[in-house]
């Protein structure tokens, strides 16, 4: 049994391509344009010509609109580097705009990419005109297992697959063995609508996360452990093949056509997994402003320090603790004053101050903060 068939291989964002025709109309079945900015120049290799900047869930496509064979097409897989620079227009010293600068590699080979805002939109400058630009790309880096092979991943937890946003498990399938050594290794497979996934029943970390995209070729095939079903990888995917045994064999079957099936609708309409509504985006970010500013206006009891206004409108406390401890003294010990000593700062002789005390302490009668506000 064979389910082989033309596959549209995906290589949309594993890619840098330059002057593909028509490359904005020929999209393939899955990918979406989430976010479009016009008046973008490509300053390093079109400089002057006025162009149209795509963001879809795979690649950035750049195109001009005059001319139709000018474009250029780059996979976020081979981003390395994104972010935004003001440059300087070399025409106009004084006039500077926003530029989206990419670096990225493709094998040994370096890309730089600098994407400038020429539409001398005033309103553009204060405005982060790129930023869907960063999340289209953050949310593709994040969602990987929907588009690649992947071996051995935290993909399960407490024994349980994760599962992926709009994933639905179709089948669960125990007692497959995984022919990738001479031995073989006992696990459970779980089919889904996105992919296939094997884990070892022994150890866990020892796993396989195969999406539908990156499947060449299922077929049943005779071999040294019996009938096994075979999975050979696309070259995207490192061209693998893959073995596994289920018994018996009217179970092979079974599973051999229900993932022939799914791998047959999917490839029709994939879920490459990134999701981007640019309204509901600027919806967000809109609210996050909101709430933001209430917060900075908004009254916090823990700015503002607690004020006993009755503390400063009575007499010095260091005096009156003072009184009030010779009174103590005086009436429990019963002891001559002490004796006088001349004070420098009043001119006359007073009695010795006590331990623990200052002249200013006794001197100054009304607080402090209250003499500030009488004398202004």
């Amino acid at each position: 049994m064979d389910s082989s068939e033309f596959i549209n291989f995906l290589w949309e964002d594993k890619e840098i391509r330059f002057d593909t025709p028509c490359v904005q109309k020929n999209l393939r079945n899955g990918e979406q344009i989430l976010s479009t900015i016009n008046f973008i120049e490509d300053s390093k290799g079109n400089a002057g010509v006025s162009g149209r900047l795509l963001a879809t869930n795979l690649r950035l496509i750049w195109h001009t609109l005059i001319y139709k064979k000018i474009n250029l097409s780059i996979g976020y897989s081979r981003i390395i580097n994104i972010n935004t620079r003001l440059v300087t227009n070399n025409r106009n010293y004084h006039d500077s705009a926003l530029a989206l600068y990419i670096l990225a590699l493709k094998g040994s080979t370096r890309f730089e990419f600098l994407f400038t805002d020429i539409s001398r939109n005033p309103e553009r400058k204060d405005t982060p005109i790129y930023q869907s630009v960063f999340d289209i790309y953050h949310s593709y880096q994040r969602s990987y297992l929907y588009r690649d092979l992947k071996l051995r991943g935290a993909i399960l937890q407490a024994g349980q697959l994760i599962i992926l946003p709009r994933e639905q498990v179709i089948t669960k399938v125990q007692g497959v063995w995984n022919l990738s050594s001479d031995q073989g290794n006992l696990g459970t497979f779980v089919i889904t609508n996105i992919r296939i996934v094997w884990y070892a029943d022994a150890n866990n970390t020892f796993n396989i996360t195969l999406p539908y995209i990156q499947i060449e070729n299922l077929r049943i095939r005779e071999s040294k452990y019996g009938r096994v079903l075979v999975i050979q990888t696309a070259e995207t995917a490192g061209r693998y093949i893959l073995g596994f045994r289920i018994d018996p064999y009217e179970r092979l079957v079974e599973v051999f056509k229900e993932l022939a099936s799914l791998h047959k609708v999917y490839t029709k309409n994939p879920d490459f997994g990134i999701t981007f509504d640019e309204n509901d985006n600027k919806r967000q970010k809109a609210n996050q402003s909101m709430k933001d500013s209430e917060e900075k206006n908004s009254f916090k009891i823990e700015e503002y320090e607690e004020i006993d206004e009755r503390q400063e409108k009575e007499i010095n406390s260091k005096l009156n603790n003072y009184l009030a401890e010779g009174n103590l003294i005086a009436t429990e010990d019963e002891k001559p004053p002490r004796e006088p000593v001349y004070c420098k700062e009043l001119g006359f002789a007073m009695e010795r101050i006590r331990d623990g005390y200052k002249l200013k302490d006794l001197w100054d009668v009304l607080p402090k903060q209250m003499l500030i506000v009488e004398e202004e």
